[in-house]
């Protein structure tokens, strides 16, 4: 893995490096998703999530009119299966599939291949760049996928800051250290005052950006996006920095390149970027929640008709694994981003 002779990399530098290498980079060169992967996300659990997250999409297409254009994409779309699911429930109705674009935004070529196989023969583009979107209403769809990107970290020792820094001179023993920071003048940078009440800071200035630049075309275009990940609400920051590896917990700092590296969203500092932003309406609730206002439930129960036990307790358990308070249903929590006009509230009823 080339370096450029520099060891010392601030703390995102080096997970950019570990998952987005050309060359070596964790996302670069593998399939990561399944049981014979190293972890496995919501639509690879159940098609129940993917069928959910369809009919979603089409009621939020059919509250804003129906409108004859209309661009849907998925951000970092994974191996595919939540894709190629919500195709054959939207080729289901006609309308709606003649009015729609779909557009799959995705950096990792492997991953990319991997999605044309499984997606062959449908009407799907695929996207390096925002700025390829035309100007029509825009639905954004992102599971999993800011948790993916890099993050910094700062630590604020009596009443000064430091930023974590990993030492790569040793790849074999790379280690963290702390660097002092201006904070004042970063928050300049950042055009945010992202110091207010906190002692650590765990954020993602990429994810960040992607959210501002999302957020332009929602308000431009009428559009919305739809971000489900593992986080939580409060304003607080924790430290939630982990590698994952054969679906279990992994050294951050060890077997880079081949271990997923990975962090809680704090949707407290989103909903503070969106108010910043203007003009928007955000909601938030649990995975739980979201699955169950939508239908997912009545759902399992009309599909399980006619099945046999095995069947039956083979999609309770996938619907278990979805929306229990111990497992993926509070853990996981869903945001909304919208139009500050829109009334379309679908899934965050209380």
């Amino acid at each position: 893995m080339k370096l450029k002779q520099k060891f010392n990399l601030p703390l995102d530098e080096y997970i950019n490096l570990s998952l987005y290498d050309k060359k070596n980079g964790y996302y670069m060169k593998k399939n990561p998703f399944g049981k014979k992967g190293d972890f496995i996300t919501a639509p690879n659990v159940s098609r129940l999530f993917s069928e959910m997250i369809a009919i979603w999409v089409l009621s939020f297409w059919k509250a804003l009119g129906s409108p004859k254009k209309f661009c849907l994409v998925e951000l970092g779309a994974g191996n595919g299966e939540m894709m190629k699911i919500l195709i054959e429930t939207f080729k289901k109705f006609p309308n709606f599939i003649s009015s729609s674009e779909i557009f799959i935004y995705e950096k990792s070529p492997v991953l990319i291949k991997i999605q044309k196989k499984k997606l062959k023969g449908n009407k799907i583009k695929w996207l390096l760049n925002f700025d390829d979107l035309k100007k029509k209403p825009t639905l954004f769809i992102a599971n999993e996928f800011f948790d993916s990107i890099a993050i910094k970290q700062f630590i604020k020792i009596q009443k000064s800051w430091f930023e974590r820094f990993v030492n790569l001179n040793d790849k074999k023993h790379a280690f963290f250290f702390d660097k002092k920071l201006n904070m004042k003048k970063y928050e300049k940078k950042i055009n945010f005052k992202i110091s207010k009440k906190q002692n650590f800071i765990e954020y993602s200035e990429i994810g960040i950006n992607y959210l501002r630049k999302i957020s332009k075309i929602i308000k431009k275009n009428k559009g919305g996006i739809l971000i489900i990940d593992y986080g939580y609400f409060e304003e607080k920051m924790k430290n939630t920095l982990q590698a994952i590896s054969k679906h279990e917990y992994s050294n951050v700092l060890k077997n880079i390149g081949n271990s997923d590296i990975t962090h809680n969203i704090n949707f407290y500092l989103f909903r503070k970027i969106i108010e910043k932003i203007g003009n928007l309406r955000e909601m938030t609730t649990t995975q739980r929640n979201f699955l169950i206002n939508i239908g997912i439930k009545h759902r399992a129960e009309i599909i399980t008709k006619n099945q046999t036990f095995l069947k039956k307790a083979d999609i309770y358990y996938r619907l278990k694994r979805l929306i229990d308070v111990n497992e993926m249903g509070n853990h996981f929590k869903v945001m909304f981003i919208k139009n500050k006009n829109n009334n379309f509230k679908l899934g965050f009823k209380d």
